[in-house]
């Protein structure tokens, strides 16, 4: 399982998990698209967002390997915003290749591809907290 380095962990001060430590020793989890309701909760959209910018600003628009990214985190995403990038797609496989979909994640979250967008801070501070 390919470890993407430098790549945030979770979304700073929250539980929303982006990365896996390693191989799940029971089976890959496989990728599946899940429905997202218009009345999810804020900070639900807030951890897609995150992970969108996470995923623009480490690969752009070039496929990825899935490697140690969080099965349940793409899954929120997959067949949208990100897509497979060969065909066939192994959804169970730590090596499967994605691919942003471009135009629709600029629709989807906007946010994230505005000129004016600030970068995400991914230091959480919280670690120094009492």
């Amino acid at each position: 399982m390919m470890k993407h380095r430098g790549f945030p962990g979770r979304l700073p001060s929250t539980d929303f998990q982006f990365t896996i430590r390693r191989a799940n020793p029971r089976g890959v989890t496989p990728l599946t698209k899940r429905e997202r309701y218009a009345d999810r909760r804020p900070p639900d959209k807030l951890a897609d967002s995150g992970f969108l910018a996470a995923l623009w600003a480490n690969f752009g628009e070039e496929p990825f390997e899935r490697g140690n990214l969080d099965a349940g985190r793409i899954s929120w995403l997959f067949g949208r915003e990100v897509m497979p990038a060969t065909d066939p797609f192994d959804p169970s496989d730590y090596e499967a290749l994605l691919q942003i979909n471009l135009k629709l994640a600029q629709v989807s979250f906007p946010g994230v591809f505005a000129e004016d967008a600030e970068p995400m801070d991914w230091d959480d501070d919280d670690e120094d907290a009492p």
